[in-house]
């Protein structure tokens, strides 16, 4: 393991995130919110640990191994939830301690958009601004950015990328060099962006809105400006543009490259898991809209429609934004919609859950178990995109299943152990270890009324969620430690 080496470029990732601290310090000069000592005093802070920790190790500059990928990207993601938190605790609106400061950035970095907060109209324009920006960050740009950065430093940034990027087929690159592939991932992120808030813009949102609602729309996230959420702006314009970049940005990123590069949808149309997705969306869309209809619970077809439609679609791709009370909704939807996000979106998207190459291939799996059953002696391989894989990606990915499947339940017990009813602490970890935000009972509107203890370890399974289980696990482990 080499410490210096992880120490310089820890000091260094903390000095370029002390640089997002500077924006939301232009919103509030723009808005007169008076908030800009918080943000200043944050950014003075972080600047100075990330020179402290750099300084002593400016030197070294040795090759990174993938041992000191994975603990350079978890020791970035906490250390990052933790600093995240200084300008949401000097800031005197909203007035929240340090659980619920670090419980909203973590949120945030994490594309969970889990709120503790109330009254989010009234906060300062800066505030609102941060919180969507650390979602969009969070979402793809700092990590790309690092990767981008970091051969430039002299530090090769393929065991950052490869510990950092979710999803079973992580080490095909896009390009021959980290370095392209992590600026093509940016560009299309930042384009994908611009195109949302464009639309926002045009669809009648104001300019601020437009802007802060495309950050938590492409990174999947899920805050909002407004206590509402999507609800507040009343138009089905809105909500159907949002449905189209959450379904955009649940798509793998590598593919939008691929389909970029070549002038051709055909890559989107040949995909098994693009298709997957889109027909599981499909199908919890058609189940939802005529229960819906069938229980009366609006009051036309056309609400119905876009209310159903938006919901399926903003939480089976993890987004989490809502334009209806979708935990009060009748019968079994809101455990059907709950169980979806379980899922997710596609592997190398900014979505989260399990993802949706895994359970196709968990599907598969379980096809060819029992056509063995039949038929003991025949060969019959896991294909993906017509080409079979190999055994390990499908042992793995059951790996994969297991252990998330052991960390929700200990989670959920701790969860229970703390007072909180069973469809709470279910959801609450549902909710934040699949990166969606919002849950079922107490968890449905907000995180602000359950307990301390619980909250952190609702960040944990935030962290997990985002780093995909054994990124954060793999530190735990004897091996890992040993030379």
């Amino acid at each position: 393991m080499q410490l210096i080496t992880i120490q310089r470029i820890l000091g260094l990732l903390l000095m370029v995130f002390s640089t997002t601290l500077l924006p939301p310090v232009g919103v509030a000069l723009i808005y007169r919110d008076g908030a800009i000592a918080p943000f200043l005093e944050a950014f003075g802070l972080v600047l100075l640990a990330g020179l402290l920790i750099w300084w002593p190790a400016r030197r070294n500059k040795r090759e990174l191994r993938l041992r000191d990928g994975f603990l350079i990207v978890v020791l970035f993601w906490v250390v990052l939830g933790l600093v995240g938190a200084l300008p949401l605790y000097l800031s005197p609106q909203p007035a929240i301690g340090l659980t619920d400061s670090v419980f909203e950035s973590m949120s945030g970095l994490t594309t969970t958009g889990a709120t503790v907060l109330t009254g989010i109209d009234y906060l300062p324009h800066s505030i609102l601004f941060y919180r969507q920006q650390l979602q969009w960050m969070g979402g793809m740009g700092i990590i790309v950015l690092a990767v981008a950065v970091l051969p430039m430093l002299g530090i090769g940034g393929m065991q950052l990328y490869r510990a950092e990027t979710p999803g079973p087929m992580k080490d095909n690159k896009l390009t021959p060099r980290i370095a392209e592939t992590a600026k093509a991932l940016w560009y299309i992120y930042l384009s994908l962006t611009i195109a949302c808030a464009l639309a926002y813009w045009l669809a009648g949102m104001s300019g601020f809105d437009a802007i802060a609602h495309s950050f938590s729309t492409v990174a999947i996230g899920g805050f909002s400006t407004h206590d509402l959420s999507m609800g507040y702006f009343q138009s089905e314009l809105i909500e159907m543009i949002a449905v189209v970049f959450m379904l955009l940005s649940g798509v793998n990123f590598a593919l939008h490259f691929t389909v970029w590069r070549s002038l051709s949808p055909m890559p989107y149309v040949r995909d098994s898991e693009v298709r997957t997705y889109l027909t599981i969306l499909l199908i919890t869309a058609l189940i939802t809209i005529t229960y819906l209809y069938v229980t009366k619970t609006f009051g036309s077809w056309s609400e119905v429609l876009h209310h159903g439609l938006f919901q399926v679609v903003s939480i089976g791709t993890t987004t989490g934004f809502t334009t209806a009370e979708y935990y009060n909704w009748p019968g079994f939807l809101p455990v059907l919609l709950l169980f979806v996000s379980f899922i997710g979106a596609c592997a190398g998207s900014t979505g989260g859950g399990m993802k949706v190459i895994r359970f196709l291939l968990l599907l598969k799996q379980g096809v060819r178990e029992i056509t063995k059953l039949v038929h003991p002696n025949a060969q019959v391989p896991v294909k993906i995109n017509g080409k079979p894989l190999p055994d390990a990606v499908i042992n793995s990915v059951w790996g994969f299943f297991a252990t998330y499947v052991g960390v929700f339940a200990v989670m959920m017990l701790i969860l229970m152990a703390t007072g909180m009813d069973q469809v709470t602490a279910f959801s609450a970890v549902a909710a934040c270890i699949n990166n969606l935000g919002p849950g079922l009972g107490d968890v449905g509107y907000h995180y602000g009324d359950i307990s301390d203890t619980a909250k952190w370890v609702l960040c944990a399974a935030m962290l997990l969620g985002r780093l995909e289980i054994f990124s954060l696990l793999v530190l735990f482990s004897p091996v890992f430690w040993r030379r």
